[in-house]
Order: structure tokens, then C-alpha cells, then sequence
């Protein structure tokens, strides 16, 4: 191998080992024995093992015949050729989704037909077994999710995500999100893969963002109903209170009910913004509480 490195050698006959990162700039032609029986993601490993400098490369996967191979193995040869661009990495995974399918993830071999209980309420449910897993092992248990039952255009526009499986990995990722260091990561990502996000995409954010800041002062839900946005499960003191009345306008707070609430008007944006100011209230809010309570001895 040092030897091949060194340009002693002109030919180095290996095994798949060298899908393994391997670069060697000096590589400019590939065959592959049997490529029809490489993994399609092998096979794009070791075809990038070749073309890593200036000089122009070449990759021959060889077969026995078109007619000796399977539907797959064909599949996944046809992908490969059809994507030689740089940068196609992704279609080519999107692509051996397609060929090996999602697994028993979501079959019902396992969990029975997703579409019965639907996509969301599945992760829900994932999420819930996964933070039961943690509790029994020790772990702090996550707060809540909040239910937020207000009227925003927040989605994936299809034109600012093409692909239907992309849309439902960011959405999963964005519903997971627990910490706002985690959407800002995802909204970087997002901006890079597809360009400045829409202000659809950015509604999203902001309310999965006040959903994780309203978890945490123990909110169970926010609703918007005939111009009042009302969030339950607040506990607050009498200087929690007062500061949530002082940072926004209008808001009232009842203690018995554990519901604060505030007139909004009845426009998308309006909402939207009420939303977020709620938020950052009920933390300031619970941060006065929390500064004026008493320490332990």
C-alpha cells in the first residue's frame, strides 16, 4: 500500500476495504469485479475512491450480463450512472431508500400501519417510550410537549423542500428540537441546503422555539379562541405575576385556573407574535419568581 502511495506501483488489487475514506490523489481508474453485488451505497463509496485531483478518472463496474442481474442489483447500478455530478450524495441515498425501502421501522411487521395513527403522533409515541427508557436509567426526565392549537401558517412549502422525504426528516427534526441552540442548527442547515428559508419555514421555527421556552415553565397548552390567546399550566407568585403583567400589555393571570391571558387581534401575525411575547414573559415571569423565593439552608 505505501508502495502503491509512493507511485512505485502502477496497480493495487484490493477487497472493498478501500471504501473505507481511503485518498489517494494519484488514483485515476477503478474497476470493480462483480459490482453487482455491492451495496448501493458501496459501490458510490468506492467509486469516490477514484477522481480526487485534477486529473480526469475513470470507474468501470463490471457485471456478467444484463440479463443475469436482478431488479435491484440493475437498480442500483442505473443510479450510479445516472449520477456522476458532484454533490449527488444525497439523491443517491434518497435513491437506496427507494430500492430497500424504510424498514420494519414503519412496516407492520413491527409497528403495525403508521398511517393508522398517523406520522406525528407516531414520533410522539417514540418519543415517549425513548423518555420512559431514560427515566428508568436515571436520566432527567424531558418536560412535556406543549399542545399549541393556534392559527399560523408554519409548514415546508414543497417548493422550498422538493423532496417528501427530506420535508419529513426536517419536520421530525424541528418537533424534536428541546433546546433553541438546536433550531438555530437546523435553520443554518436549512438556509445552506436550500436558501434563505420562507417566512412559512420561519413560522415553524418560532413556534416549535416558544413551544420548547413554555415546556419549561410547565405549560400544557396554548389556544386561540375569539381573539384571546389563553396558555394553561402556569404557576406563578404574586411577583411572577406582576412581571408577566408588566412585560406584556393586557395580560392577566389566574391562579386558580393556572391560565394567563391576553387580547390578540384576530390577524396571523398578531398571533404569531402574542405567541412569542407570551413566551418570553412567562420566562421572565418564572425567573423573578424564582430570584425572590427562598433558599434552602
Amino acid at each position: 500500500m505505501l508502495g502503491f502511495l509512493r507511485g512505485d506501483a502502477d496497480c493495487l488489487v484490493t477487497t472493498t476495504i478501500i471504501e473505507s475514506g481511503l485518498d489517494i490523489p494519484s488514483a485515476n481508474t477503478l474497476i470493480a469485479e462483480r459490482a453487482d453485488q455491492l451495496g448501493l451505497a458501496q459501490a458510490y463509496q468506492i467509486r469516490g475512491r477514484v477522481g480526487r485531483s485534477r486529473e480526469r478518472a475513470f470507474a468501470y463496474l463490471l457485471y456478467p450480463s444484463a440479463e443475469a442481474l436482478t431488479e435491484e442489483a440493475a437498480a442500483r447500478l442505473s443510479t450510479l450512472a445516472d449520477h456522476t455530478e458532484l454533490g449527488s450524495g444525497f439523491k443517491i441515498a434518497m435513491r437506496d431508500l427507494d430500492i430497500r425501502g424504510a424498514g420494519d421501522l414503519l412496516g407492520e411487521e413491527q409497528s403495525g400501519h403508521v398511517a393508522a395513527v398517523g406520522f406525528e403522533l407516531y414520533c410522539q409515541m417514540i418519543d415517549e417510550a425513548v423518555g420512559a427508557a431514560r427515566e428508568a436509567e436515571g436520566e432527567e426526565e424531558a418536560p412535556e410537549p406543549v399542545r399549541l392549537d393556534v392559527s399560523v401558517d408554519a409548514y415546508l412549502p414543497a417548493a422550498f423542500i422538493p423532496f417528501e422525504a427530506a420535508k419529513i426528516d426536517v419536520h421530525r427534526r424541528i418537533a424534536a428540537a428541546r433546546a433553541p441552540g438546536e433550531l438555530r442548527a437546523i435553520r443554518d442547515e436549512l438556509s445552506d441546503r436550500f436558501g434563505p428559508p420562507p417566512q412559512a419555514v420561519e413560522n415553524l421555527l418560532a413556534l416549535q422555539r416558544a413551544r420548547i421556552e413554555l415546556g419549561l415553565a410547565g405549560v400544557r397548552s396554548v389556544e386561540f379562541r375569539g381573539g384571546r390567546l389563553s396558555v394553561t399550566g402556569v404557576e406563578l407568585d404574586s411577583d411572577g405575576s406582576g412581571v408577566l403583567a408588566e412585560r406584556l400589555e393586557g395580560a392577566v393571570y389566574e391562579w386558580r385556573e393556572r391560565t394567563a391571558a391576553v387580547r390578540v387581534p384576530d390577524d396571523p401575525e398578531a398571533r404569531l407574535a402574542a405567541v412569542l411575547a407570551m413566551a418570553e414573559a412567562i420566562r421572565e415571569a418564572r425567573q423573578a419568581g424564582d430570584a425572590h423565593a427562598p433558599s434552602g439552608v
